[in-house]
């Protein structure tokens, strides 16, 4: 059986550079599991591996997709399952690396076919968002699902109207089609979580957006900005330069409401994560202690 070691953790916790120091003992390729880094226009506020981490660790569905294209987990777990296969042809290992929940989920337990699209439904819960404004559609969420109401971006209103809607044409929470009877996977899953405690997390979350200020987010979100319609940009690191652009405040808060918003995410996504019972915490420097836990967990040849 072929082996899938998963390590997913909260942004900033250095998943990149732990899966390059384990390429030094293990001959790995990762496939990535980030919502954002698969599309090729957003680089440095999705913070894509460099130059050389890539040549160091090969890595598939990185920026392989536009902003403009429509895109959602079911679509992932065809394309990962489709790159593990390949990478299965070269070797009996294969990392998936990534801090989107959803997406993991997609391996680990398949996305299930969600019902038709109901257009009244959608047309009123979009009439409600514009004369109501998100807080009201929270309130509805945490009435219909509250377990995806406790792990959604309850500052995106896109994702918060698929829930209602999906919710509401199907007469049960969205979240039920996103945790059903696991698919079986023709690999064995090995998950690791990296953690580390919440100030110092914060600290290097703020350090981050510095770096990546540093070299160039604000022309980046720039030359993204007459785009910003798309749903791949409405997330941190875009939204708040957009309204710095739009003269609604100024460059200082908006690297303030970055650095703010994005230990908010963190914050989601360990929710998220500490869902899985069958998962082990490490913290990032524990190479030696991954690789061991690793190698201890590959089935039999």
């Amino acid at each position: 059986m072929n082996a899938v070691p998963i390590i997913v953790g909260p942004t900033a916790t250095g998943k990149t550079t732990l899966s390059e120091k384990i390429s030094e003992i293990l001959d790995i390729e990762v496939v990535s599991a980030d919502s954002r880094q698969i599309y090729k226009e957003m680089k440095i506020g999705t913070a894509v591996p460099d130059g050389d981490q890539l040549s160091a660790v090969p890595h598939h569905l990185l920026q392989y997709r536009s902003i403009r294209d429509y895109y959602n987990a079911s679509m992932f777990e065809q394309d990962a399952l489709k790159s593990l296969k390949d990478i299965f042809n070269r070797r009996p290992i294969a990392f998936l690396v990534g801090g989107s929940g959803l997406y993991i989920d997609a391996i680990c337990y398949g996305i299930d076919e969600l019902p038709s699209v109901d257009h009244e439904i959608r047309k009123e819960l979009y009439k409600k968002f514009r004369e109501e404004g998100i807080e009201s559609l929270r309130f509805d969420l945490k009435r219909l699902d509250p377990d995806y109401y406790n792990s959604v971006d309850l500052h995106n209103p896109k994702r918060i109207l698929k829930a209602l809607e999906i919710s509401l044409i199907a007469g049960k929470p969205y979240s039920s089609f996103l945790k059903k009877k696991r698919k079986k996977r023709y690999f064995n899953m090995i998950k690791i979580g990296l953690d580390l405690p919440r100030e110092e997390l914060y600290d290097r979350i703020n350090r981050r957006v510095d770096i990546m200020v540093g070299r160039g987010l604000v022309d980046e979100a720039q030359s993204l900005y007459q785009q910003k319609q798309f749903n791949a940009l409405k997330t941190v690191g875009y939204k708040e330069l957009f309204r710095y652009f739009e003269g609604e405040i100024s460059l200082d808060r908006a690297v303030e409401l970055i650095k703010r918003n994005t230990r908010h995410y963190a914050r989601r996504q360990l929710t998220w994560f500490r869902r899985y019972k069958d998962l082990q915490w490490f913290r990032p420097e524990q190479e030696e202690e991954i690789k061991q836990y690793i190698i201890n967990h590959m089935p039999p040849v």
